[in-house]
């Protein structure tokens, strides 16, 4: 028999003041799988990925990871949550600016209480694994773009998450490294079993995707993944 998806979300609506975002999305992923949305500017896929990770909460609706009810978690759970099970790259990386490269990628290590000798030496394999090694020293605002991409994927796979949720990770890049980037956040995340959501509007990029979903004014209905 196939798995059960591991990420599910039904029948979302969600609006910011009077303005609806998503009307009714729905959609799943199972592990390993690398699963696009795609939508126009404005359409809701990044509101979407966003309660898909549970930093938004729907307005109805409900996210299901591994048979849990992501709203039914109190804030601190959820945020427990999406450090041991979700890794995040975004748009412009999102990396701290005054930490290190390596100490970047050791960060969620280090928010989970491992020591930072051991925390680092695992960043370091991740940053080699991503070449990116000559920039461990530097800080963010000392690397390139495609460098910072690369420090912020080692970052979202370091602590071996379940889900990688990527917000147009290539949105920054020239299509050189963009299409580098992709390429290495595809291979990394299936090596280690990691599903992928990924958000763009760019086909190039969805092309690195197993399946596809669209988002239009806020509604997405592509339930179950492909078998």
């Amino acid at each position: 028999m196939t798995a059960a998806p591991l990420l599910v979300a039904r029948d979302l609506h969600k609006s910011f003041g009077t303005t609806p975002a998503l009307s009714g999305a729905s959609a799943a992923v199972r592990a390993g799988e690398v699963l696009a949305i795609m939508g126009p500017s404005g359409s809701g896929k990044s509101t979407l990925l966003h309660c898909l990770a549970g930093i938004l909460v729907p307005d109805q609706g409900t996210v299901t990871y591994q048979g849990q009810v992501l709203s039914d978690l109190p804030d601190r759970p959820r945020s427990a949550l999406r450090r041991s099970a979700f890794g995040f790259v975004f748009q412009f990386g999102q990396l701290v600016p005054e930490l290190s490269c390596l100490a970047n990628v050791a960060l969620p290590l280090r928010l989970g209480g491992i020591p930072r000798r051991a925390a680092e030496r695992t960043a370091a394999d991740w940053l080699e694994r991503l070449e990116v090694t000559d920039v461990a020293a530097k800080r963010p605002g000392e690397t390139s773009g495609g460098q910072g991409q690369r420090v912020a994927i080692a970052r979202a796979l370091v602590g071996k998450p379940s889900v990688i949720f990527a917000d147009e990770p290539t949105g920054a890049l020239d299509s050189l490294n963009g299409e580098r980037v992709m390429h290495m956040l595809v291979d990394a995340a299936k090596d280690s079993g990691a599903a992928v959501v990924l958000v763009t509007h760019e086909a190039r990029v969805a092309a690195y995707a197993d399946r596809e979903i669209v988002v239009r004014d806020g509604i997405a209905r592509n339930l179950e993944p492909a078998l």
